[in-house]
């Protein structure tokens, strides 16, 4: 095998279309933690200042008596998760669909997600790429759900000439 073929093979990421077979789930790994910094910094950098996110004296006062974590942060954690999986080959998100924040994530909960393969097909203009239609879950360290979302994403069908001989 030549020099550059070991570098690609070494920088693999994500997959190509023949990769993703529907009803195929994908363990997404590693999960992670929210801490109170990350949601503050999220919240006031998205300009989102609703003190349930950044005002512990405010937060103790409703439903749940503690600050909830920002659900954009939460959903954003969930998509990047999947990009080694989904989407890191991809040639684009087209679309994401029916976000729905189930469950309240607190600062110090742990964060895991999973997809599953909805559908894929080809594409009808393109011969060498494909779309892909994912459902995703993020669940919190005692497995309850919290978020699901779906997306389509644009990926590259695997080049012709992918297979490299040996130098």
């Amino acid at each position: 095998m030549g020099a550059g073929a070991f570098e690609k093979s070494l920088m693999a990421f994500g997959r190509y279309f023949e990769e993703f077979e529907t009803g195929q789930v994908l363990k997404h790994w590693p999960g992670r933690t929210i801490t109170e910094f990350d949601d503050t910094w999220f919240s006031l950098m998205t300009m989102n200042q609703h003190p349930l996110h950044i005002d512990v004296h405010y937060a103790r006062s409703t439903q749940h008596g503690k600050c909830l974590v920002n659900g954009t942060l939460v959903f954003s954690l969930a998509v990047g998760m999947s990009v080694a999986d989904v989407s890191g080959k991809a040639i684009a998100n087209l679309e994401y669909e029916e976000v729905k924040h189930i469950g309240p994530v607190f600062h110090g909960d742990s964060i895991y997600a999973e997809s599953r393969i909805l559908e894929k097909r080809e594409s009808k203009s393109k011969p060498d790429r494909g779309i892909i239609h994912v459902e995703t879950k993020a669940y919190n360290q005692h497995r309850g759900l919290v978020l699901t979302f779906k997306r389509k994403v644009l990926v590259p069908k695997k080049p012709k000439d992918s297979q490299t001989k040996d130098a």
